[in-house]
């Protein structure tokens, strides 16, 4: 690896993660499983003692990259897309401090800002979620939570009373919105595919008839990938005698925001919805967390207040905003456009059809829901195996998160050292493959039991 400095001598292949072919060769060399990445045990030295200058700096740097890229080709578990190269195009601009502070759509007095940038990345997600372009009002978030702290605040403030819904598959921020505002909250049970109980909604709507709903509505659970109906919440709303002054509907389509508008139009403004947020970091992919948080233009007037100081209004979460990540999320949209994200969906998705199939083919517990690129699997028994594969578990479960740069390749790595864990962790037959039917449902389940049931069946 070479120097890390932006100059003219900056080299894409610097910095090029192995396995990773430009121009869409999907040749790949095998590549060995790395072990588990370790704490560097770094520390901040002074010049001249210990520390002999960039030299020093920079081979702990490019021992840094080496040490990410070895696992590029096993970062399964998380929503992250890390298949991207625009980093080297844009990364001359690191050298400029970038900061959109306060209203996107206001000019302040300091003219390093990417506004423009983060206005036609905002555009653009108008016309994806269907509002008119003088409807609206939204900016670029440092991420998803941040988006949920958003929408979920604007509904508290336009229904002061109002209680907050949220099935127990919502997202953690959505919790820690209701704790940080001091809101009453009802958490709602949920299905066994991790979808809203609706029956459960109406229920505890029911017993509140008398306070305001705000509502989050999940476009794509964290761990099982489920949708939440919004048609359904608002006949369940409408049911339970709920006119539309009385509701507020925030949806967290955090991963699932980039897929579900390319199969139908679930999420919509044409629907008495009051925001919505995604992650940019996630499906279309960027170096930096960040999102993205659409609202009514009508509703923002509850949060804005001027600060002299910037010579704008902020109705937002966090005043200052990174700078760089609506250049990203700009230059990644531009280069894709509709038809290329459109083109990862039905690969992301095909793919999440396929690694399921494939471990059904091996006995081995799997669910998928659909519109999601989500595969949950049985919990591996070994440690090691879910560090190697970066997994991420819950109970007795675990899960593939299917992102645009996973290959079938690497899908297909995957199962053939699970089945062959699977040997030595059950091998003497006092172990057996644990159920996990009431997390899944018994059809997808693969124990001893439920697999005779199903054969029997």
């Amino acid at each position: 690896m070479g120097s890390l400095s932006f100059e003219k001598d900056f080299e894409l292949s610097a910095i090029k993660p192995r396995g990773l072919f430009p121009n869409g060769d999907n040749k790949r060399q095998k590549v060995e499983p790395p072990a588990p990445r370790k704490n560097l045990q770094l520390a901040v030295t002074e010049p001249g003692f210990g520390n002999d200058g960039s030299n020093f700096l920079d081979s702990i740097l490019v021992n840094y990259l080496d040490t990410l890229t070895q696992q590029f080709n096993f970062h399964i578990g998380y929503p992250v897309n890390i298949c991207y190269d625009h980093y080297a195009t844009l990364a001359p601009l690191l050298q400029f401090h970038l900061n959109n502070c306060g209203d996107p759509f206001i000019e302040n007095t300091v003219d390093f800002h990417s506004k423009d940038f983060e206005m036609a990345v905002l555009d653009w997600f108008a016309n994806l979620w269907e509002i008119e372009k003088d409807q609206y009002w939204g900016y670029v978030t440092n991420g998803g939570t941040e988006g949920n702290l958003h929408g979920i605040l604007l509904g508290r403030e336009l229904l002061p009373d109002g209680i907050l819904y949220a099935s127990k598959d919502s997202h953690y921020s959505v919790f820690k919105a209701a704790r940080m505002y001091r809101m009453d909250s009802e958490t709602i049970n949920t299905l066994v595919n991790g979808e809203m109980d609706y029956s459960d909604l109406r229920e505890k709507l029911l017993q509140n008839k008398d306070k305001p709903a705000i509502i989050n509505v999940t476009i794509g659970t964290t761990f099982k990938g489920a949708v939440d109906d919004l048609d359904i919440i608002f006949l369940t709303l409408k049911d339970c005698g709920y006119s539309q002054d009385m509701f507020y509907i925030h949806c967290d389509a955090a991963l699932s925001g980039f897929i579900v508008p390319f199969i139908n139009n679930m999420i919509s403004f044409k629907k008495p919805i009051g925001s919505v947020t995604i992650s940019g970091h996630k499906f279309l992919g960027c170096p930096m967390p960040c999102g993205v948080q659409i609202t009514r233009k009508s509703y923002i007037n509850n949060l804005s207040r001027n600060v002299e100081y910037i010579a704008s209004v902020d109705a937002t979460i966090s005043g200052s905003r990174n700078g760089l990540t609506p250049i990203f999320l700009w230059y990644s949209l531009s280069a894709k456009g509709q038809i290329g994200l459109q083109k990862d969906v039905k690969r992301c998705l095909d793919n999440a059809k396929y690694l399921k199939d494939r471990l059904q083919q091996e006995g081995i517990s799997v669910m998928l829901n659909e519109l999601s690129i989500i595969v949950v699997i049985e919990r591996p028994r070994d440690h090691e195996f879910v560090r190697r594969w970066q997994l991420s578990c819950m109970k007795d479960m675990a899960h593939v998160i299917v992102m645009p740069g996973i290959t079938r390749e690497t899908l297909e790595n995957f199962v053939n050292d699970l089945v062959q864990q699977r040997k030595l962790w059950y091998q003497d037959g006092r172990v057996a493959p644990q159920c996990i039917a009431d997390d899944i449902g018994a059809q997808n389940c693969s124990c001893s039991y439920h697999k005779i049931d199903y054969i029997i069946s």
